[in-house]
């Protein structure tokens, strides 16, 4: 939790120079705890894979955290049995009156198709419109991210020749923003996608900041200034093995795949992966779950602003 210290002690301008967290008493004597209430749009096949990871990054935090699993439709996933769905997941019309503090929309394995032609794009442009009058802050992965930035920003994607998969480097651009809080100036992160948005194209969007990017990748972490829309294109949640059983299974389906970048050692894929950004990752959930949820949400969730 929040350093909490005395009204006007000195410490305090010290630690805000030094961009550590500090809530004075009076801030904290308004506050009153509940759970927070967290929704999982989960549009991978693999929906047990992709919970576990997600929450596992999101278990790092003493906050209480109240979790809905939503569904996009009712067509029964490929990997998930059908009893897993009925058992822990919700339709949207489940859950649509509700409010949230925090929300996630996960990626998807549709690179290759035009927005339009994608099954479910009414559905979630819809829920895209949705969270800006029921969420504090909505959190987008890998597709969801450039789907997100397209519907709101009108930037299409372009797509790569051929995948980019890997672990990169990439450079804090802005070490005072929360939601990078305590990451090294340089870390890493995995990537694995088709689509590909040039960095001009976020940083030219008023009122959106670049948080962290590569030469390689590009933009990697993008929030709006009011910390209602975080946009990531990467795989922050990705198991160690994750990028190696898609390495496999591409090679199964005789795509000739490219040996991800930086992963195994020696980039020799019949040596051991390397696993360097599991920290970040955790600290990057972390983050968004304090600062641009916890920090920001009113108590009331039926006060929520609606987001123009």
């Amino acid at each position: 939790m929040p350093i909490r210290i005395p009204n006007d002690l000195p410490a305090q301008s010290i630690l805000d120079a030094e961009n550590i967290f500090v809530m004075d008493s009076e801030k904290a004597s308004r506050q009153d705890i509940r759970p927070l209430e967290v929704g999982i749009l989960n549009l991978m096949p693999n929906k047990i894979e992709t919970e576990v990871q997600i929450l596992r990054l999101m278990s790092n935090t003493p906050l209480q955290v109240n979790i809905d699993l939503i569904r996009i439709d009712n067509q029964a996933p490929k990997n998930t049995p059908k009893s897993h769905m009925d058992n822990f997941y919700l339709s949207f019309d489940e859950i649509a009156h509700k409010n949230y503090d925090g929300f996630i929309i996960t990626g998807a394995p549709i690179a290759h198709l035009d927005y339009a032609d994608v099954k479910y794009w009414d559905k979630i442009t819809t829920i895209m419109d949705w969270t800006r009058r029921h969420v504090q802050s909505t959190l987008y992965s890998c597709w969801a991210a450039h789907a997100a930035f397209y519907h709101y920003y009108g930037f299409n994607r372009e797509l790569r020749a051929e995948k980019l998969s890997g672990v990169f480097e990439h450079k804090v651009n802005d070490t005072h923003d929360e939601l990078v809080r305590g990451f090294d100036p340089y870390f890493s992160a995995p990537h694995s996608r088709y689509g590909e948005i040039p960095l001009s194209r976020y940083e030219q969007v008023e009122g959106l900041k670049v948080l962290a990017s590569s030469q390689q990748t590009g933009a990697y972490i993008v929030a709006s200034e009011d910390k209602r829309t975080v946009l990531i294109t990467g795989h922050p949640e990705y198991d160690p093995d994750t990028l190696d059983q898609e390495y496999h299974r591409d090679l199964a389906n005789s795509q000739a795949p490219n040996v991800p970048q930086n992963y195994y050692q020696n980039n020799d894929p019949t040596q051991p992966f390397k696993v360097t950004w599991r920290a970040h990752g955790t600290l990057l959930f972390t983050n968004w779950l304090n600062y641009y949820v916890y920090q920001t949400t009113p108590y009331n969730l039926d006060e929520l602003p609606s987001k123009k």
